[in-house]
Protein backbone atom coordinates (compact mmCIF):
# COMPACT_ATOMS: atom_id res chain seq x y z
CA UNK A 1 0.00 0.00 0.00
CA UNK A 2 1.35 3.42 -1.00
CA UNK A 3 1.69 5.99 1.80
CA UNK A 4 1.46 9.77 1.70
CA UNK A 5 0.19 10.60 -1.76
CA UNK A 6 1.32 14.09 -2.77
CA UNK A 7 -0.77 16.08 -5.18
CA UNK A 8 0.54 18.28 -7.91
CA UNK A 9 -2.32 18.47 -10.44
CA UNK A 10 -5.96 19.24 -9.52
CA UNK A 11 -8.44 19.95 -12.27
CA UNK A 12 -9.12 23.54 -13.27
CA UNK A 13 -11.18 23.19 -16.46
CA UNK A 14 -11.67 26.94 -16.76
CA UNK A 15 -7.96 27.56 -17.22
CA UNK A 16 -6.95 27.03 -20.82
CA UNK A 17 -3.88 28.27 -22.69
CA UNK A 18 -0.31 29.12 -21.87
CA UNK A 19 -1.00 32.76 -20.99
CA UNK A 20 -2.98 32.02 -17.80
CA UNK A 21 0.05 31.18 -15.67
CA UNK A 22 1.80 34.26 -17.01
CA UNK A 23 -1.13 36.35 -15.81
CA UNK A 24 -0.80 34.77 -12.36
CA UNK A 25 2.23 36.87 -11.52
CA UNK A 26 4.98 35.54 -13.77
CA UNK A 27 4.60 37.81 -16.81
CA UNK A 28 6.72 40.60 -15.31
CA UNK A 29 9.85 38.50 -15.04
CA UNK A 30 11.19 37.38 -18.41
CA UNK A 31 13.72 35.04 -16.81
CA UNK A 32 10.94 33.17 -15.05
CA UNK A 33 8.44 33.17 -17.92
CA UNK A 34 9.39 29.57 -18.76
CA UNK A 35 7.51 28.49 -15.64
CA UNK A 36 4.24 29.42 -17.30
CA UNK A 37 5.01 27.63 -20.57
CA UNK A 38 3.55 24.19 -21.16
CA UNK A 39 6.14 21.43 -21.37
CA UNK A 40 6.05 17.65 -21.63
CA UNK A 41 8.03 15.56 -19.16
CA UNK A 42 10.62 12.94 -20.06
CA UNK A 43 12.95 10.90 -17.86
CA UNK A 44 16.51 9.61 -17.77
CA UNK A 45 17.96 6.95 -15.50
CA UNK A 46 19.99 8.41 -12.67
CA UNK A 47 22.47 5.54 -12.71
CA UNK A 48 23.62 2.92 -15.18
CA UNK A 49 21.20 0.04 -15.27
CA UNK A 50 20.59 -3.14 -17.19
CA UNK A 51 19.62 -3.26 -20.86
CA UNK A 52 16.15 -4.16 -19.62
CA UNK A 53 15.76 -0.62 -18.28
CA UNK A 54 17.37 1.22 -21.20
CA UNK A 55 13.97 2.00 -22.75
CA UNK A 56 13.27 4.31 -19.80
CA UNK A 57 15.84 6.83 -21.06
CA UNK A 58 14.07 9.70 -22.84
CA UNK A 59 10.66 8.07 -22.30
CA UNK A 60 7.70 10.43 -21.93
CA UNK A 61 5.56 10.71 -18.82
CA UNK A 62 1.90 10.05 -19.65
CA UNK A 63 -1.49 10.09 -17.91
CA UNK A 64 -3.60 6.99 -17.33
CA UNK A 65 -6.36 6.31 -14.82
CA UNK A 66 -5.46 9.31 -12.63
CA UNK A 67 -1.81 8.28 -12.37
CA UNK A 68 1.42 9.38 -14.04
CA UNK A 69 3.41 6.68 -15.82
CA UNK A 70 6.73 6.53 -17.64
CA UNK A 71 5.81 5.08 -21.02
CA UNK A 72 8.69 2.82 -22.08
CA UNK A 73 6.61 0.76 -24.52
CA UNK A 74 8.18 0.30 -27.98
CA UNK A 75 6.23 1.03 -31.17
CA UNK A 76 2.96 2.06 -29.56
CA UNK A 77 -0.04 2.14 -31.98
CA UNK A 78 -1.91 5.43 -32.16
CA UNK A 79 -5.02 3.96 -30.56
CA UNK A 80 -2.99 2.82 -27.54
CA UNK A 81 -1.21 6.10 -26.86
CA UNK A 82 -1.92 8.02 -23.68
CA UNK A 83 -2.09 11.79 -23.20
CA UNK A 84 1.38 13.09 -22.30
CA UNK A 85 1.88 15.32 -19.30
CA UNK A 86 1.64 18.85 -20.68
CA UNK A 87 2.12 21.02 -17.65
CA UNK A 88 3.39 24.18 -16.04
CA UNK A 89 3.75 25.78 -12.63
CA UNK A 90 0.76 27.63 -11.20
CA UNK A 91 0.25 29.18 -7.75
CA UNK A 92 -2.03 27.12 -5.55
CA UNK A 93 -5.11 29.35 -5.38
CA UNK A 94 -6.69 28.22 -2.11
CA UNK A 95 -5.80 28.66 1.55
CA UNK A 96 -2.42 29.74 2.92
CA UNK A 97 -0.16 27.04 1.49
CA UNK A 98 2.06 29.45 -0.44
CA UNK A 99 2.78 31.42 2.75
CA UNK A 100 3.39 28.21 4.70
CA UNK A 101 5.92 27.05 2.10
CA UNK A 102 7.65 30.44 2.29
CA UNK A 103 7.87 30.23 6.08
CA UNK A 104 9.41 26.77 5.77
CA UNK A 105 12.24 28.30 3.74
CA UNK A 106 11.35 27.28 0.20
CA UNK A 107 12.46 29.74 -2.44
CA UNK A 108 9.01 29.62 -4.00
CA UNK A 109 5.92 27.54 -3.56
CA UNK A 110 3.70 26.61 -6.47
CA UNK A 111 1.45 23.85 -7.63
CA UNK A 112 1.84 22.03 -10.93
CA UNK A 113 -0.93 21.53 -13.48
CA UNK A 114 -1.23 19.49 -16.65
CA UNK A 115 -3.72 19.20 -19.46
CA UNK A 116 -5.50 15.85 -19.27
CA UNK A 117 -6.98 15.68 -22.78
CA UNK A 118 -6.89 17.32 -26.19
CA UNK A 119 -9.49 19.85 -25.02
CA UNK A 120 -6.87 21.28 -22.62
CA UNK A 121 -8.79 20.65 -19.39
CA UNK A 122 -6.38 20.96 -16.46
CA UNK A 123 -5.77 18.87 -13.34
CA UNK A 124 -3.43 19.42 -10.43
CA UNK A 125 -0.59 16.88 -9.97
CA UNK A 126 0.20 14.98 -6.73
CA UNK A 127 2.92 12.64 -5.41
CA UNK A 128 4.34 10.15 -3.36
CA UNK A 129 2.58 7.97 -5.88
CA UNK A 130 2.36 10.70 -8.50
CA UNK A 131 -1.26 11.25 -9.45
CA UNK A 132 -3.53 13.89 -10.93
CA UNK A 133 -7.04 15.01 -10.13
CA UNK A 134 -9.46 17.85 -9.54
CA UNK A 135 -8.86 20.33 -6.72
CA UNK A 136 -11.23 18.57 -4.33
CA UNK A 137 -9.21 15.37 -4.76
CA UNK A 138 -5.84 17.07 -4.77
CA UNK A 139 -6.19 19.29 -1.72
CA UNK A 140 -6.53 16.26 0.56
CA UNK A 141 -2.91 15.44 -0.27
CA UNK A 142 0.36 17.30 -0.60
CA UNK A 143 0.14 19.65 -3.58
CA UNK A 144 3.61 21.23 -3.46
CA UNK A 145 5.88 22.99 -3.48
CA UNK A 146 6.90 22.16 -7.04
CA UNK A 147 9.90 23.80 -8.67
CA UNK A 148 12.67 23.16 -11.18
CA UNK A 149 16.46 23.30 -11.20
CA UNK A 150 17.91 26.67 -12.23
CA UNK A 151 20.12 25.68 -15.15
CA UNK A 152 18.82 22.53 -16.80
CA UNK A 153 15.30 22.96 -15.39
CA UNK A 154 14.66 19.42 -14.22
CA UNK A 155 11.53 18.94 -12.15
CA UNK A 156 11.77 19.06 -8.35
CA UNK A 157 9.35 18.49 -5.51
CA UNK A 158 9.81 19.69 -1.94
CA UNK A 159 13.07 21.33 -3.03
CA UNK A 160 14.87 18.21 -4.29
CA UNK A 161 14.84 15.46 -6.92
CA UNK A 162 13.56 12.16 -5.58
CA UNK A 163 11.65 10.68 -8.49
CA UNK A 164 11.53 6.93 -9.00
CA UNK A 165 9.86 4.54 -11.44
CA UNK A 166 8.22 1.33 -10.28
CA UNK A 167 7.47 -1.59 -12.59
CA UNK A 168 4.03 -2.26 -11.17
CA UNK A 169 3.16 -4.85 -13.82
CA UNK A 170 6.11 -6.78 -15.25
CA UNK A 171 6.46 -6.53 -19.02
CA UNK A 172 3.76 -3.88 -19.51
CA UNK A 173 6.25 -1.14 -20.46
CA UNK A 174 4.41 1.31 -18.20
CA UNK A 175 6.29 2.26 -15.04
CA UNK A 176 4.48 4.09 -12.25
CA UNK A 177 6.06 7.45 -11.37
CA UNK A 178 6.73 7.93 -7.65
CA UNK A 179 8.47 10.45 -5.41
CA UNK A 180 10.65 9.10 -2.62
CA UNK A 181 9.31 11.45 0.06
CA UNK A 182 11.14 9.76 2.93
CA UNK A 183 14.40 9.22 0.99
CA UNK A 184 14.34 5.50 1.77
CA UNK A 185 14.28 4.08 -1.76
CA UNK A 186 10.57 3.30 -1.38
CA UNK A 187 11.55 0.44 0.91
CA UNK A 188 9.79 1.60 4.04
CA UNK A 189 6.88 -0.22 5.59
CA UNK A 190 3.98 -0.60 3.14
CA UNK A 191 5.89 0.82 0.16
CA UNK A 192 6.41 -0.61 -3.31
CA UNK A 193 10.06 -1.53 -2.76
CA UNK A 194 8.93 -3.94 -0.05
CA UNK A 195 6.63 -5.78 -2.47
CA UNK A 196 9.33 -7.17 -4.74
CA UNK A 197 8.70 -4.60 -7.48
CA UNK A 198 11.57 -3.29 -9.62
CA UNK A 199 12.41 0.28 -8.57
CA UNK A 200 14.81 2.62 -10.40
CA UNK A 201 15.87 6.22 -9.71
CA UNK A 202 15.09 8.88 -12.31
CA UNK A 203 15.64 12.45 -13.30
CA UNK A 204 12.52 14.13 -14.69
CA UNK A 205 13.12 16.70 -17.40
CA UNK A 206 10.85 19.45 -18.66
CA UNK A 207 10.76 18.81 -22.39
CA UNK A 208 9.91 21.76 -24.61
CA UNK A 209 6.96 21.07 -26.88
CA UNK A 210 7.56 21.24 -30.62
CA UNK A 211 6.05 24.43 -31.99
CA UNK A 212 3.83 24.05 -35.03
CA UNK A 213 2.63 26.92 -37.18
CA UNK A 214 -0.84 26.69 -35.70
CA UNK A 215 0.73 27.28 -32.27
CA UNK A 216 2.47 30.40 -33.53
CA UNK A 217 -0.80 31.75 -34.91
CA UNK A 218 -2.61 31.10 -31.64
CA UNK A 219 0.15 32.66 -29.53
CA UNK A 220 0.22 35.82 -31.63
CA UNK A 221 -3.56 36.01 -31.39
CA UNK A 222 -3.40 35.72 -27.59
CA UNK A 223 -0.64 38.33 -27.39
CA UNK A 224 -2.57 40.81 -29.51
CA UNK A 225 -5.67 40.11 -27.46
CA UNK A 226 -3.79 40.94 -24.25
CA UNK A 227 -2.51 44.16 -25.79
CA UNK A 228 -6.04 45.08 -26.81
CA UNK A 229 -7.29 44.26 -23.32
CA UNK A 230 -4.71 46.57 -21.74
CA UNK A 231 -5.16 49.30 -24.33
CA UNK A 232 -1.71 48.91 -25.82
CA UNK A 233 -0.60 49.25 -29.41
CA UNK A 234 -3.72 50.96 -30.71
CA UNK A 235 -3.33 53.18 -33.71
CA UNK A 236 -3.33 56.89 -32.89
CA UNK A 237 -2.61 56.50 -29.16
CA UNK A 238 0.35 58.25 -27.57
CA UNK A 239 1.37 57.28 -24.03
CA UNK A 240 2.98 59.52 -21.37
CA UNK A 241 3.35 62.43 -23.71
CA UNK A 242 5.42 60.44 -26.16
CA UNK A 243 5.39 61.52 -29.77
CA UNK A 244 2.75 59.71 -31.76
CA UNK A 245 4.29 57.11 -34.06
CA UNK A 246 3.16 56.51 -37.62
CA UNK A 247 0.35 53.99 -37.87
CA UNK A 248 1.27 50.47 -38.94
CA UNK A 249 -0.34 49.46 -42.22
CA UNK A 250 -3.88 48.28 -41.65
CA UNK A 251 -4.19 49.57 -38.07
CA UNK A 252 -4.25 47.59 -34.84
CA UNK A 253 -7.93 46.65 -35.01
CA UNK A 254 -7.74 45.35 -38.56
CA UNK A 255 -4.60 43.32 -37.76
CA UNK A 256 -6.27 41.89 -34.67
CA UNK A 257 -9.28 40.90 -36.75
CA UNK A 258 -7.01 39.08 -39.18
CA UNK A 259 -5.62 37.12 -36.24
CA UNK A 260 -9.12 36.31 -34.99
CA UNK A 261 -10.23 35.10 -38.38
CA UNK A 262 -7.16 32.98 -38.96
CA UNK A 263 -7.02 31.52 -35.45
CA UNK A 264 -10.70 30.66 -35.68
CA UNK A 265 -10.28 28.80 -38.92
CA UNK A 266 -6.87 27.21 -38.51
CA UNK A 267 -7.77 24.13 -36.46
CA UNK A 268 -9.02 21.19 -38.47
CA UNK A 269 -7.61 22.42 -41.78
CA UNK A 270 -4.98 20.71 -43.86
CA UNK A 271 -1.36 21.80 -44.07
CA UNK A 272 -1.63 23.65 -47.38
CA UNK A 273 -4.61 25.62 -46.14
CA UNK A 274 -2.77 26.55 -42.95
CA UNK A 275 0.27 27.54 -45.00
CA UNK A 276 -1.85 29.87 -47.12
CA UNK A 277 -3.39 31.33 -43.98
CA UNK A 278 0.08 32.07 -42.66
CA UNK A 279 0.94 33.83 -45.92
CA UNK A 280 -2.21 35.94 -45.55
CA UNK A 281 -1.18 36.89 -42.03
CA UNK A 282 2.18 38.11 -43.31
CA UNK A 283 0.56 39.95 -46.20
CA UNK A 284 -2.04 41.70 -44.07
CA UNK A 285 0.03 42.37 -40.97
CA UNK A 286 3.57 42.94 -42.11
CA UNK A 287 3.40 43.62 -45.85
CA UNK A 288 4.58 46.91 -47.29
CA UNK A 289 2.59 48.97 -49.72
Amino acid sequence: MVLGILTAIAAAPAIIGTTEAVRQGQKNNARESHRGQKTNLSVTLLRRSSIRHAALNDALVVLKDNKLYVDARPHVPDDEKYHPVTGYFLPWPHGTLAEEWRQLGFARGEGYVTTINDENFLNWVTTHEVKYGVRAEAERHKVGPWDCTKVEKRLMFDGWEGFMAVEEEEGSGLWGLYFDCDDDGLRGEGKMGREGKMVVQLEVWRKEIRRERVDAVTERFERLGMREEHGEGREGEAKDGAEEKPAVVGGFESRLQVQRDVAGGTYGTDFETRLQQQREIGKNMFGKR
